[in-house]
């Protein structure tokens, strides 16, 4: 079977190069627009479904669902459609990092080894040097694990010790690629990381300490580290097409007869699946729920103080530092900051501008999704 998967993704792989070009949605000045756009994005079936959301002022404004979430089955996306979050999980991460120190439980600054006694580097002239807010900004120099991180997944309804996580993958992953804070480098490792630091200062596991201490405050009440039992006829069902750069590859990270439910014409449509690694990609919900999440994060003291949600946030009032626990920003025009979200079956994008009060999210279940070019033109609509 692995071979069929391989001739499948070679010839997607030629196909892809071939239909690369995608009109780009520069000319949308509506709502209107904007939503016959998406209604012939997913009639190609890349991706099958998607759902938005858009906060004004710490207001959900703008909602809207089209696609499908279950193709096979005929099953409709919907605004209460359940996705992975994929990558977009490390902005919880890092509020969760941010609260504990606004307790004083945890110092930005200091060393990890503080936090996690068994945090050692390859190279010991790096030991002491990498720090939590290194770790936050993605200047720590520790290595990414993508694409090896794509095949830590697992179908049974569990999530994992993330202490024991870091503790197991670490020696493969921490020889620095770069001096600290030389340069900023993503890397999944760092939040792995973090997730180990949350669970060692607060005393509870990774998971149970972000649904207490940030999904319940911000009333995020749909979504979780595993598939609630009530949400079958909103959950989204991964997909992935053959004509796909990464499908030659897929074979030699997934165990594809497991996660590959069933095969639809040029479409992959995948069983329900976990990453083992939750602090960095874990958590699974709605768009209206990630909405919720940005609006907190535009209400000082709710999730967070002002001090910290500057940290987070840059205003295009002077000159700026990384922001901590974002992937992407821009600081030209228009303020921005973004973080997105990808993975097998799953496409993702969380983007606020703080300046304009706004957030955007889009959340798709393929792996195809231009998230710049729309998070762009949903930007340039006229909220007020």
């Amino acid at each position: 079977m692995k071979t069929l998967w391989i001739l499948l993704g070679s010839l997607g792989l030629i196909l892809v190069v071939i239909f690369a070009f995608k009109p780009r949605p520069s000319q949308i000045e509506t709502t209107a627009d904007f939503e016959a756009y998406l209604d012939k994005m997913v009639q190609g079936n890349s991706p099958p479904g998607v759902s938005v959301a858009v906060v004004k002022n710490g207001e959900i404004v703008y909602q809207y669902a089209t696609g499908l979430a279950d193709g096979p089955n005929k099953i409709a996306a919907t605004t209460d459609t359940v996705y992975h979050w994929w990558s977009m999980t490390k902005i919880v991460t890092a509020i969760g990092i941010l609260q504990l120190a606004e307790q004083g439980l945890v110092d930005l600054d200091a060393p990890v080894e503080d936090y996690l006694p068994y945090f050692e580097t390859a190279d010991g002239k790096y030991q002491g040097r990498v720090t939590i807010r290194q770790l936050l900004r993605h200047t720590s120099g520790l290595p990414d694990n993508v694409p090896a991180i794509v095949g830590w997944v697992h179908t049974e309804d569990v999530v994992y010790d993330q202490v024991e996580q870091v503790r197991t993958y670490m020696p493969d992953y921490n020889k620095l690629k770069y001096d600290p804070d030389s340069k900023a480098v993503y890397t999944n490792f760092g939040y792995m990381v973090l997730g180990a630091v949350i669970a060692e200062v607060s005393g509870q596991s990774y998971e149970s300490y972000v649904v207490e201490h940030i999904l319940e405050p911000a009333q995020m009440n749909q979504t979780g580290f595993l598939y609630a039992s009530d949400v079958e006829l909103d959950e989204a069902v991964g997909s992935h097409p053959v004509v796909n750069m990464m499908t030659p590859i897929l074979p030699f990270l997934l165990d594809m007869d497991t996660i590959v439910r069933e095969r639809v014409g040029l479409t992959l449509w995948f069983n329900r699946l976990y990453l083992d690694v939750t602090p960095s990609s874990g958590l699974i919900g709605p768009a209206d729920d990630v909405a919720r999440l940005l609006a907190a994060l535009q209400d000082p003291g709710l999730l967070l103080s002002a001090d910290s949600l500057a940290a987070m946030q840059p205003t295009g009032n002077g000159p700026t530092e990384r922001p901590l626990g974002w992937a992407e920003y821009g600081m030209e025009d228009q303020v921005w900051v973004q973080h997105s979200g990808g993975g097998p079956g799953f496409a993702t994008v969380a983007r606020m501008y703080p300046d304009k009060g706004l957030g955007i999210i889009l959340m798709a279940n393929g792996t195809n999704l231009d998230r710049d070019g729309l998070s762009a033109a949903l930007a340039n609509l006229p909220w007020e």
